[in-house]
């Protein structure tokens, strides 16, 4: 099956593109395109969190729910919003709690998190499309056993990766990661409804690039370069 995605994750992942599971998957989505369905992102941007990524630059993974279901908003990198589009409430939480953490002040008009992605942070939805105006309503289609057997492979190939689990749903996924090799750092999602549950405060941010600095590579430099 000839999936698009980055040639290094191509390399990667080619035993999944050809699992029965992904097989429906890409059935699924096509039978959504004939009924006349909206998706996001759109097609060119559903590996667009690998694109930005190569695999050997992954340093941190930020693991979201699925994509924005609003239109112009979700371009296949987890929290972020497309050029043009205002921040959501929980990306605004998580510029709160940078500048919090690390004194660095976070536009409120912008936020594309592109910049992150370019410097190793693999913003990862678990599904990565979504129909419009419809959360969630393609969680069930596939994309988590997929997007689980990516973090299964940052876990078992790569070494000192930090994981950032914001949120129940996020934590799930700890029992795919090696944590005697990679770092997990858990958190409330940063949510309106739970950011104050201890999302707030974590500094997940210093605390990623001191883990990063301690094994000889670059922080995460987190601000963002307006257009």
């Amino acid at each position: 099956m000839d999936v698009k995605i980055e040639a290094s994750w191509a390399a990667v992942l080619k035993e999944e593109f050809s699992r029965p599971y992904f097989k429906q998957l890409v059935t699924f989505l096509k039978t959504e395109k004939v009924a006349g369905k909206t998706i996001y992102p759109p097609g060119s941007l559903i590996f667009n969190a690998f694109s930005q990524t190569p695999f050997p630059k992954v340093k941190v993974v930020i693991i979201g729910q699925d994509p924005y279901h609003g239109n112009g908003q979700a371009h296949g990198l987890s929290f972020s919003v497309q050029n043009g589009v205002k921040p959501p409430p929980s990306l605004v939480n998580i510029f709160k709690e940078i500048q919090n953490d690390i004194g660095v002040a976070m536009p409120s008009q912008y936020g594309n998190l592109t910049r992150w992605a370019e410097q190793g942070v693999l913003l990862l939805n678990a599904a990565l499309t979504v129909r419009a105006n419809e959360p969630f309503s393609h969680a069930k289609s596939g994309w988590a056993e997929f997007t689980d057997a990516v973090i299964k492979k940052i876990s078992d190939e790569k070494k000192g990766v930090v994981f950032l689990l914001w949120g129940k749903f996020a934590q799930d996924k700890q029992v795919l990661i090696d944590e005697t090799k990679h770092f997990v750092l858990k958190a409330a999602h940063p949510s309106p409804f739970s950011a104050d549950k201890g999302f707030f405060g974590s500094k997940h941010f210093s605390k990623t690039n001191e883990l990063l600095t301690a094994q000889g590579l670059s922080p995460i430099d987190w601000k963002l370069l307006t257009p």
